[in-house]
């Protein structure tokens, strides 16, 4: 069997999304699999992606930028299908309701022959993947872990409630790169402070942890707080700017300090924010937007 090698091999639900904004309803292919991957791979990382839908939904494939040899997909008897919709103009309040999931991970849909120096658990819902699989990928690679796809949790009518992760003081020593944001940081540690909540991660095991914020995005690994502003000239890509910016924060972390890949990728995001749907440029008009922005 062949080894595939990757920077970073990302795991995760592709989703039906219905955006519904300002009284308008945009079906998109959405999912934290799909902005994480455009991301990596538009600024040249080796990525490959482990995803599951239904096979009869299989046209959503075609928003993965990669070449398809780097696509495992899983048949499942639902694809994850979430409605999404936004209550204000910058899209920071948002009702999410559950139409329909996939069928989990487990540890048994890894391939024995993917060699990747990051794991990326970039999921959706809570119960999305089994929680062994951090333990048993942390002795392949690094793990890099978005809280979302632990903490939010399908409740009453199929809304979407976040809820903290029970076992986090478990799984969180396995964890190199962690990310939340401002919201669900504090329902993690009970603070609204990020930088303390950053602290309270790291002690409970988390390596460097990312908490990104509608204004900033910062960075705490333990000895010393980094933060960069986020500078979009507009919110029309606001959907998926988490992702993004983790994505391309941990891919540029494998060969560069915090400072330089923590200003690369909130540069990345914000330019990423101005457009709708996944990240599609390049290194260099990354590298632009910080000669003028910043």
């Amino acid at each position: 069997m062949k080894i595939k090698k990757y920077d970073t091999f990302i795991m995760g639900h592709i989703s039906k999304d219905e955006n519904v904004f300002q009284g308008k309803t945009v079906n998109e292919t959405g999912g934290a699999v799909v902005y994480s991957s455009c991301s990596s791979y538009a600024i040249s990382h080796k990525t490959g992606i482990l995803t599951k839908l239904s096979f009869k939904d299989g046209k959503h494939l075609e928003i993965f930028s990669i070449l398809k040899e780097n696509i495992i997909t899983l048949d499942s008897k639902n694809t994850t299908s979430i409605r999404n919709i936004y209550h204000t103009e910058d899209k920071e309040r948002r009702t999410c309701t559950a139409l329909s999931i996939a069928d989990p991970f487990e540890i048994s849909d890894i391939p024995d022959n993917i060699d990747s120096r990051i794991f990326h658990f970039a999921g959706l819902i809570s119960g999305e993947f089994d929680n062994e699989m951090i333990k048993f990928l942390h002795n392949r690679g690094k793990i890099a872990l978005d809280v979302q796809g632990f903490l939010r949790t399908v409740g009453e009518n199929k809304k979407m409630v976040f809820k903290d992760w029970k076992e986090k003081k478990e799984y969180l020593p396995y964890i190199d790169y962690l990310k939340t944001d401002a919201a669900e940081a504090e329902i993690m540690t009970g603070t609204k402070d990020r930088k303390k909540a950053a602290e309270m991660l790291f002690g409970w095991g988390a390596k460097e942890i990312m908490i990104t914020h509608n204004k900033e995005v910062l960075i705490y690994n333990g000895k010393k707080y980094y933060t960069c502003p986020l500078k979009p000239r507009n919110l029309s890509g606001r959907t998926g700017r988490g992702d993004t910016c983790f994505s391309a924060y941990i891919t540029e972390r494998l060969d560069k300090g915090i400072k330089e890949a923590l200003l690369f990728a909130t540069a990345l995001v914000s330019l990423k924010m101005e457009k709708p749907g996944p990240f599609k440029g390049t290194r260099d008009k990354v590298e632009d937007y910080i000669k003028k922005f910043y």
